[in-house]
């Protein structure tokens, strides 16, 4: 999934609030508060149920441009990427970038048939999300 928007927020603005966000969900999952300079491969779990964990790892982090994370579960494989490109000091074009890989052809054919179904949904609850960000600014 791809999707790419330009919102009425500087890239700094909207950086550091996915860099808070993931401070904070670190802190939430670990009880560790890290630096932003101690994000960039950074590795942790993150337990969504007493059944359902997930290890997160953080790819890349460059300043006001991207940030990247990788997500494994038994099942999945997720690499979530934002790239941030600055058009003036007031608008930032977001370039959100999802791939999935799934284990197991079970798991493939389901992931493929709730994909295309979900996908619509999912697509249109991040841009409500982006325009959120936005307005809060």
């Amino acid at each position: 999934m791809k999707i790419e928007k330009t919102l009425n927020v500087p890239s700094p603005v909207f950086f550091d609030k996915i860099i808070d966000s993931v401070i904070f969900d670190i802190r939430k999952a670990t009880g560790k508060t890290v630096s932003r300079k101690q994000l960039a491969g950074y590795e942790y779990v993150k337990e969504f149920s007493a059944s359902s964990r997930a290890k997160i790892k953080i790819e890349e982090v460059i300043e006001n441009q991207v940030y990247q994370f990788r997500t494994e579960t038994t099942k999945n494989e997720f690499v979530v990427r934002y790239e941030l490109e600055t058009i003036n000091e007031k608008q930032t074009k977001v370039i959100y970038m999802e791939t999935m890989k799934s284990f197991g052809i079970l798991q493939q054919m389901n992931d493929m048939l709730l994909g295309t179904i979900l996908g619509y949904f999912k697509r249109k609850q991040f841009k409500k999300m982006l325009v959120m960000m936005e307005e809060s600014y």
